[in-house]
């Protein structure tokens, strides 16, 4: 188990859990189907081999559908249970583990990377040396980006298992000169790699325990990497051409799991954010309403894992991310204040796809009362 707050779950919490996966099949069939024509526009139109959507609320699934292929130009049809990249949307499963971690002991949002990590600390750079958990997690230590188009380090710097490559891209990573400018917020992937670290430290395991922890707690199956890679009849990513990316092993996606490497099916994203309603609602039995809203909403703009905004439009407050790992994109956008999340996967990134994404996101707002 991840921590002691999970072993609080109620049997009747557990029974939900399951009876989840009925509801979810039951649901596609009978209410599945109001908005898949106009999905299947949009994704017709803007060039999107697969397109999966929900609306739920935190206890109910009004809406899940997957449309289209698999794979671009084939006869691998999309199936509700298909995977998809999370890409940066898994920054919102590792503040939430480190939530818990928090609220148990095992660490706390001030400590800070070196009081964990000695022994990189001399050859760091100073401007790094007072980096806390919650500096991390939150977008404001003062690093520059890094992502999957970076050239270097090369994998013949970085080497060992995955735990080990993790910590050896950091201490290397660590020694490059931080952000010359003050800003708000730096969205830099390698802050959540730190965070990944000082979790793994904090309990002794490797950050992929952690998360399998947490998914085998909330009967939610995590994953890592291309859905492909395991499963050739999963969804494959597609590039702005709409080239299929082959199964292969990348070693960058590894470096940035804790920033961007989860997969998952819909229906199991959609329990993760039905937990997030819950939650901000006060019905969470892990973690108070106000450590979800601290959660969400603690620091403007960008708190742990979930950016915010007040909509002009209606002045509803929402949480909300966006993942783009190069061949798939995710976004997930939730509203306490109408108790709706609004979840939208593709195998595929390009600028149209994302044009397409959000005119499906509008109209299903529009109808839910978002």
């Amino acid at each position: 188990m991840l921590v002691t707050c999970l072993q609080n779950l109620t049997r009747y919490q557990m029974k939900k859990i399951f009876v989840f996966a009925f509801y979810i099949s039951f649901l596609t069939s009978f209410y599945g189907q109001k908005n898949s024509s106009f999905a299947d526009s949009i994704r017709i139109t803007h060039k999107i081999p697969e397109l999966a959507y929900a609306v739920v609320s935190s206890d109910s699934v009004f809406e899940i559908q997957a449309l289209g292929d698999q794979r671009y130009n084939t006869s691998y049809k999309a199936k509700i249970d298909d995977r998809f990249r999370l890409g940066s949307i898994t920054k919102t499963v590792t503040s939430y583990i480190a939530t818990l971690l928090v609220k148990e002991g095992k660490i706390k949002w001030d400590t800070k990377f070196f009081d964990l990590y000695p022994e990189l600390k001399s050859k760091s750079n100073p401007a790094t040396y007072d980096f806390t958990l919650q500096d991390f997690l939150t977008f404001r230590a003062n690093l520059n980006i890094w992502s999957y188009g970076n050239e270097t380090p090369t994998p013949k710097e970085i080497k060992g298992n995955n735990q080990q490559q993790r910590y050896e891209f950091i201490e290397w990573f660590f020694q490059q000169k931080p952000v010359a400018e003050q800003q708000e917020i730096y969205w830099s992937n390698p802050s959540y790699v730190a965070a990944g670290l000082m979790l793994e430290k904090a309990t002794g395991k490797s950050y992929e325990t952690l998360v399998y922890e947490l998914g085998k707690s909330l009967q939610i199956a995590f994953d890592f990497g291309q859905p492909n890679l395991k499963d050739k009849n999963q969804p494959w990513g597609h590039d702005e051409n709409l080239k299929p990316e082959k199964p292969a092993l990348n070693y960058k996606l590894n470096w940035l799991s804790a920033a961007g490497n989860i997969n998952i099916n819909l229906p199991d994203y959609c329990k993760f954010a039905q937990l997030q309603l819950q939650g901000l609602l006060g019905k969470s039995k892990l973690l108070t309403a106000d450590e979800f809203e601290h959660m969400h909403y603690g620091l403007p703009e960008f708190s742990f894992g979930w950016q915010s905004e007040i909509k002009e439009k209606n002045q509803l407050k929402y949480s909300f991310h966006n993942g783009n790992p190069g061949t798939f994109l995710t976004k997930v956008y939730l509203c306490p204040a109408i108790n709706k999340a609004f979840l939208i996967f593709a195998n595929v990134q390009s600028e149209e796809a994302d044009k397409g994404l959000t005119l499906l996101l509008e109209e299903l707002e529009k109808q839910y009362g978002g």
